[in-house]
């Protein structure tokens, strides 16, 4: 059974689906849903507020994210608990 994607993540022109062109380029989790956010942002709501805020925070995690990773020895420290 196919699932019906929504149209707010199908664009209007070519027909691209937000997840396959976040497939496409690879994008890990924060990115790839601050992208989708991004890419139904005038299709979803009234405004697109909401789902710029929402993105803004997945990519305040993705760079939270690199921080943690920019840390001497953050690896071996998690690993060993």
């Amino acid at each position: 059974m196919k699932k019906k994607i929504p149209d707010y993540y199908i664009g209007k022109i070519h027909g691209y689906e937000a997840r396959k062109i976040i497939e496409d380029y690879e994008l890990n989790y924060n990115i790839g849903t601050a992208v989708s956010y991004l890419l139904r942002a005038n299709r979803k709501h009234e405004t697109s507020k909401e789902c710029i805020e929402k993105a803004r925070e997945h990519l305040r995690f993705e760079l939270e994210r690199l921080e943690l990773l920019e840390k001497p020895n953050y690896v071996l420290k998690n690993i060993k608990g």
